[in-house]
């Protein structure tokens, strides 16, 4: 693995525990088959897809999955308590929503202003023949503003 690889890319978060030396010391020699049944078990790799694999592929594979398993569990557990507080609330208490919608953000009407003006200033220079050509290649008729 290289030495430049930034750890915090490629450590465990939620799934570091106290190593047991005991085990460690088992498992060493065993390690590569170890690795293999994993990546075999959990993404049907196979021995060739395995071993095709370099050491920084295989870490941020290890992290990649820490994060998805970490972010099934936080679905599940936001479901789970959805539905029961749904079925729970009184009667006449709004359902919680499993999803929310992102908000839209508020335009900065200032860089809007800006932007409009730039518009105006070229096709004032430049006209809107470049529209038009874009209309018609998608065999749409251009209509001008009050016209």
């Amino acid at each position: 693995m290289p030495f430049f690889l930034p750890r915090r890319l490629i450590e465990y978060e939620y799934f570091s525990g106290e190593p047991d030396p005991d085990y460690e010391k088992i498992a060493k020699p065993y390690q590569k088959e170890i690795d293999f049944a994993f990546f075999a078990v959990n993404f049907g790799y196979s021995k060739s897809d395995y071993e095709e694999l370099t050491p920084k592929e295989k870490a941020f594979i290890y992290k990649a999955w820490e994060e998805k398993i970490v972010s099934d569990s936080y679905y599940i557990y936001n479901a789970a308590f959805t539905a029961t507080y749904n079925v729970n609330r009184g009667k006449n208490k709004k359902a919680l929503k499993l999803w929310r919608k992102a908000k839209v953000r508020k335009a900065d009407m200032e860089i809007i202003q800006d932007n409009l003006k730039i518009i105006r200033e070229v096709e004032q220079k430049e006209g809107t023949s470049w529209i038009e050509k874009i209309y018609r290649a998608n065999g749409m008729k251009f209509l001008r503003k009050g016209g």
